[in-house]
């Protein structure tokens, strides 16, 4: 008979289970997953001659009637059966479609609103954001009209599978911003507009929308100024008048520009040289125009962080506002201790070294656990085992187990994670802590951006990218990426690689990058 009686020992209980030996050894372990709740992948039965593996010949273990295997591994929770029917794809509407997929729509370009479907989309990127939309109950207003649609539009963009025409989403930010109604010249089609100012006027109406505390309840700090809201501290000095004591003053921002110069290659010198400028401005004390060395900091540092490509300026010769089409390359992993005011950098020192320290040792344990199953896999030889041999029928003891476990085999990953999450909570600024919505370290990952494509600031074409994990795993920072990115060109959408992201930093007329949105990086 294939199939006899067997007893599994695990965490002190006993479970009755039929053993198949026609079938492989992997259906064994999922009978043993369903009783104990350790997954396959971290499951050890002890066997006579070491540890059951995936290619195990039962006829090799020759199995008795009554036998007891010993597992070692720690449970999670028990399989559930699933709440509801399993439903095929074709008997779902389009509700249950879009869920099943998790493929996210596109927006139908009603007339030059890329600029806005772009910027809808990369903004859908902020799961907190998602969270306070779905939880808002509008107070009346413009801005509350505004956020209310936004509501509306991400809810129904949920619930579909083909692109959406945001029709109402248009109707309501034209009456709050009127700017977005204008028409061309020719007063045939609507006027293109500029992607950053949608952004703005957007984020300043969803500053309606009420902030939460840490524990949950209602705060006095709106959402926008909690996760999308920072603060630049800037130093005034007068280069003619150095007896002129200097100014200081403070700003909320609500993005961080990148300056493009003719010198600037890279996204994070961009920013460098737009915080440290040498301007003119009237000096008290001299009563004429002088030149000041403007030296600016960030002292309030968001979770999620919008960087500005400022490629569009006025150009004075022709009177016109021009692009800048220089090649400048953005970083996928943003430190951001360097924009940072003293005060701040001290307080993001400890949580900053941690997480990095963190991410180094993950990697390293990604590495070992992939070495480890290549190394028990089918064809691996046997005899690199040290299991400790066993009698058939015997039970195996834990100190049994433990001489069993291969060299240098890593400790069960929940158990470090859980020891991680306490020592990075404990490397955490107190101050930063207790302000919902800050940066806690200082460290970024990008998450979406919105390009705009061809010569001309008044024309052209914009496109949003957003990666895939920001939709599916937004709290998973530190895991191996997923290196793939939707593409949102208006209602179509597709799958692009990492790779093709990187090449979005300029140079031509193709697609460049123009808004950058990082979150930050945790556990």
């Amino acid at each position: 008979m294939p199939s006899i009686p067997v007893s599994i020992k695990h965490a002190g209980k006993t479970h009755q289970l039929q053993l198949n030996t026609d079938a492989p050894a992997t259906a064994f372990k999922q009978d043993i997953y369903q009783v104990t709740g350790v997954p396959t992948d971290r499951m050890k039965v002890m066997i006579k001659g070491g540890i059951l593996k995936d290619d195990t010949d039962w006829r090799k273990v020759a199995p008795k009637p009554n036998q007891t295997f010993m597992v070692i591994g720690a449970a999670g929770e028990l399989p559930k059966a699933p709440e509801k029917p399993v439903v095929f794809l074709e008997d779902m509407d389009d509700t249950e479609l879009a869920e099943a997929l998790k493929i996210p729509v596109g927006l139908t370009n009603l007339g030059n609103t890329c600029y806005m479907n772009a910027t809808v989309q990369a903004l859908r990127a902020i799961p907190e954001l998602q969270d306070a939309l779905k939880q808002y109950t509008s107070t009346g207003g413009h801005q509350a009209n505004l956020t209310k649609a936004m509501a509306q539009l991400y809810d129904s963009m949920e619930r579909t599978t083909e692109g959406f025409p945001p029709m109402h989403f248009l109707s309501v930010l034209r009456q709050v911003v009127p700017q977005f109604a204008e028409v061309s010249r020719q007063g045939s089609v609507p006027a293109q507009q500029d992607a950053e100012e949608c952004w703005t006027q957007i984020v300043n109406a969803l500053s309606v929308l009420p902030g939460k505390s840490a524990d949950g309840s209602s705060a006095q700090t709106k959402f926008v100024d909690q996760y999308m809201v920072g603060e630049m501290t800037t130093e005034l000095k007068c280069l003619e008048a150095p007896d002129e004591a200097p100014s200081v003053s403070k700003e909320k921002i609500m993005k961080v520009a990148c300056n493009i110069s003719k010198e600037t290659n890279f996204m994070t010198n961009g920013i460098m040289s737009s915080l440290d400028q040498t301007i003119e401005k009237h000096s008290p004390t001299l009563g004429r125009e002088a030149e000041y060395s403007q030296h600016s900091r960030i002292s309030r540092l968001p979770s999620n962080l919008m960087i500005h490509m400022v490629r569009f300026h006025w150009r004075r010769d022709i009177n016109k506002k021009a692009k800048i089409m220089r090649k400048v390359k953005f970083p996928f992993e943003l430190d951001a201790m360097d924009m940072v005011s003293d005060d701040l950098k001290r307080k993001l020192a400890n949580a900053n070294g941690k997480i990095k320290e963190i991410e180094r040792e993950r990697a390293e344990r990604r590495k070992v656990r992939k070495k480890t199953k290549a190394a028990a896999a089918p064809g691996t030889s046997a005899s690199t085992s040290t299991a400790t041999p066993a009698a058939a029928g015997e039970d195996v003891t834990m100190e049994d187990a433990s001489k069993a476990k291969a060299p240098g085999e890593l400790e069960d990953e929940d158990v470090i994670r859980q020891r991680e999450l306490k020592d990075f909570e404990a490397s955490i600024d107190p101050d930063l802590k207790g302000d919902t919505g800050a940066s806690l370290t200082g460290l970024f990952e990008l998450c979406a951006i919105v390009t705009h494509k061809g010569a001309s600031a008044d024309s052209g074409h914009y496109i949003g990218f957003v990666k895939k994990d920001a939709f599916h795993k937004p709290n998973t920072y530190l895991e191996e990426a997923d290196q793939e990115w939707y593409q949102f060109d208006d209602e179509k959408v597709s799958i692009v690689s990492q790779e093709k992201v990187s090449t979005l930093d300029g140079g031509g007329e193709s697609a460049s990058a123009y808004i950058l949105l990082y979150r930050e990086k945790r556990l």
